[in-house]
């Protein structure tokens, strides 16, 4: 393996991030406390830049793959459509959070430094073309997480959140780590692309291999949150500071769909009706427990916990699918699930003010009278959550469940179909919170204008993307088209 000067530029989005961190590390030593809104200045700069980076390096290759660094990374349409996604929803997680930080003494440089260096390891996965580098990009992730949520030093619940995190982290990684040397042991490659070949060379029927997938897929599971390896998301979601949660609930899951399309899809493709069978289980029980035990919550952090357990459900009905129309509805659905979980938790960021943290459902009671915007964001977004035409959740299940149908697997699109409507009680039930029952406070909604703007974007997305969805549903289908 030789190294070549045009790695750096495919590298180019990771670069920039990296730089960004390094930055903000470096001058946050400098500034006076007063003064810390400057990170937020570099940050946004940085997001920038490494958009406009992944544009310029996507026009540069087109669509065909490129490989850098022997073949450890690898840029595709598919990297490019993710890393956009993911870096969207971090500027939004940071226009969110201003405030909300700052009221409660923790906005300093280190917030920042390490939802970068969690943001770089979502794109190191995004673009792994082996398991070390994706293990690699994982463990950098899972680390800058398990201090965000313990971020806040006077929470107790915050640091009983971060170790039941890191502990059933280590055990997700350890299962992981654990199916990848039973691969490598089968077959002796750690490529994905090596791994396939090998596995169309030699039959996929060995029993090492089938041990392998099922550790992956637990692995793969964990950090999705499906059930059973669910039990972190509803108490880490409640014990973080709010826009950790934000960010929590939304670039990583995008991050995880890209490691189970690596993973199951590029490499081990040849056990697909292994692992289509172990997602359909994995699937009916996230759909089930998500959305029935969320009916349940009166913490809306929670509620919304057990709402992305349900959404994962069916990410997984596109995956199991198998086909390419599956593969691209699962795409579609990971990419406005991130857009819907940050436009949920960003209400509830906006809405907490020093002394005082919206995290139950009461705390939403007539909010359209005290901020009607705010709470006409906010019912898009439940609205599209719940898959309610004309907004973009509807456009989404009906796309996997479609993908369902075509294989024949009819009775699971209609379980899929039931737990959806009973989903829709609990988002309904928001909705009607805020616009038919009494304000338990008065007090107006006071939020920074980028807040207002990040809001606006957010719940808006839901509708135009709803309406016009053939530009998101054209990216996905190239990121496919090979």
């Amino acid at each position: 393996m030789s190294f070549q000067a045009i790695d750096l530029f495919t590298l180019l989005p990771e670069l920039v991030v990296l730089i960004t961190a390094c930055t903000v590390l470096v001058v946050d030593l400098y500034l006076p406390a007063d003064r810390k809104d400057a990170n937020q200045l570099i940050t946004f700069a940085g997001l920038v830049l490494a958009l406009l980076a992944v544009g310029v390096v996507g026009l540069s290759f087109g669509p065909e793959p490129t490989l850098a660094f022997g073949g450890a990374f690898v840029r595709d349409p598919l990297s490019d459509l993710l890393k956009g996604a993911v870096l969207v929803v971090t500027l939004l997680a940071f226009a969110y959070s201003a405030r909300y930080m700052r009221e409660r003494n923790m906005w300093v440089g280190e917030f920042h430094v390490l939802v970068l260096f969690a943001l770089l390891g979502i794109l190191v996965m995004i673009s792994a073309n082996g398991f070390l580098t994706i293990y690699l990009g994982l463990e950098l992730l899972a680390l800058c997480l398990y201090a965000l949520v313990a971020f806040n030093r006077d929470s107790g619940a915050g640091a009983e959140a971060a170790m039941k995190y890191f502990v059933l982290g280590a055990l997700g990684s350890g299962m992981l780590l654990y199916g990848i040397s039973m691969i490598y042991g089968a077959t002796g490659e750690l490529g994905f692309a090596p791994v396939a070949q090998a596995m169309s060379a030699d039959g996929a029927e060995s029993r090492i291999l089938v041990f392998g997938l099922v550790f992956v897929i637990i692995g793969i599971a964990f950090k999705f949150g499906a059930v059973p390896f669910h039990m972190w998301i509803p108490d880490v979601y409640q014990g973080a500071p709010a826009p950790v949660a934000l960010f929590l609930s939304s670039a990583p899951k995008v991050a995880a769909f890209a490691m189970a399309v690596r993973i199951l899809v590029d490499a081990l493709a040849g056990l697909g009706s292994d692992w289509s069978d172990i997602l359909i289980i994995l699937s009916v029980l996230s759909m089930g427990i998500g959305n029935v035990v969320a009916i349940a919550q009166s913490n809306i952090k929670r509620m919304l916990g057990y709402s992305t357990i349900s959404h994962v459900g069916f990410i997984f009905l596109g995956l199991l699918a198998g086909t390419h129309e599956g593969y691209v509805a699962a795409m579609f659905y990971a990419v406005v699930y991130a857009l819907m979980a940050a436009g949920a938790f960003g209400v509830l960021v906006m809405l907490s003010h020093q002394g005082f943290e919206a995290e139950n459902l009461d705390d939403l009671k007539g909010l359209g009278d005290r901020d009607p915007w705010l709470a006409a964001m906010m019912t898009l977004v439940m609205f599209s959550m719940a898959g309610v035409p004309p907004l973009v959740g509807f456009m989404a299940k009906l796309l996997v469940l479609q993908a369902v149908i075509d294989i024949g697997l009819v009775w699971l699109a209609v379980v899929a179909v039931v737990f959806s409507i009973v989903g829709a009680f609990y988002y309904l039930r928001v909705v009607k919170m805020i616009y038919f029952d009494k304000p338990v406070s008065d007090a107006p909604v006071d939020s920074t204008r980028d807040a207002r703007i990040a809001v606006s974007v957010n719940g808006l997305s839901m509708l135009v993307l709803g309406m016009f969805p053939a530009a998101l549903l054209s990216l996905c289908e190239a990121a496919f088209a090979g």
